[in-house]
């Protein structure tokens, strides 16, 4: 299985929610945006509105096995950024799967 490439950088995080097109769903936005670099990246947000850091990092924990989940259907080059909502620590990760996967395919960046 391929490694999840993140992005790290805030003014890469600062592009995509300046120029990205942006999805959203009660438990998850995502934010995409086409590069450059032949691969996809992802970035993960969650902040303090989610919670204390157990709840932030659970967060973070689903959203990144939902994208591993469907990481090869992910065609081009594409930075991706995914912010969680206040639900987002209270939901199974097959909930945010569904969300991502409808909003990427809305996107059109799912195959």
């Amino acid at each position: 299985m391929a490694e999840i490439i993140t992005l790290k950088r805030n003014n890469d995080f600062r592009r995509l929610y300046a120029k990205g097109k942006s999805f959203a769903s009660p438990v998850l936005v995502t934010y995409v945006m086409k590069n450059r670099c032949g691969y996809v990246r992802i970035g993960i947000t969650t902040s303090k509105k989610i919670g204390k850091a157990v709840l932030r990092n659970r967060s973070r924990r689903i959203i990144r096995e939902a994208f591993r989940n469907i990481m090869e259907d992910v065609r081009g080059s594409y930075d991706l950024v995914f912010v969680a909502r206040g639900k987002t620590p209270y939901v199974k990760s097959g909930d945010i799967l569904r969300a991502m996967k409808k909003e990427l395919k809305e996107a059109g960046v799912l195959m």
